[in-house]
């Protein structure tokens, strides 16, 4: 992820862009994790990020990259603290 976040500024806008929505699908998968584990906050603040992250990714890879480079940031910091509490990847996400 944060090679990702390197390479933002080398990018052209359309690879920024989809830089961007990726970030949005990795909060929004935490955000279906955190679901199972029980982590309701987390869960509802990580579908947040994303949404608003997917909305805005036009506007973020076209306008300045440190401000997309901070709000990426942020992003990872974010899956980082997720995967430290909880390093196991859930498999199944089924309900009984």
């Amino acid at each position: 992820m944060e090679e990702n976040i390197n390479s933002i500024r080398s990018a052209s806008i359309p690879e920024r862009e989809e830089i961007i929505v990726d970030f949005a699908r990795w909060l929004e998968t935490a955000s279906q994790d955190a679901l199972v584990y029980g982590e309701g906050r987390f869960a509802v603040m990580s579908a947040n990020v994303a949404q608003a992250i997917r909305l805005n990714a036009d506007e973020l890879a076209r306008d300045n990259p440190e401000t997309t480079e901070r709000v990426l940031h942020q992003a990872c910091a974010m899956l980082a603290q997720f995967k430290t509490a909880y390093p196991h990847r859930v498999i199944s996400r089924s309900v009984h």
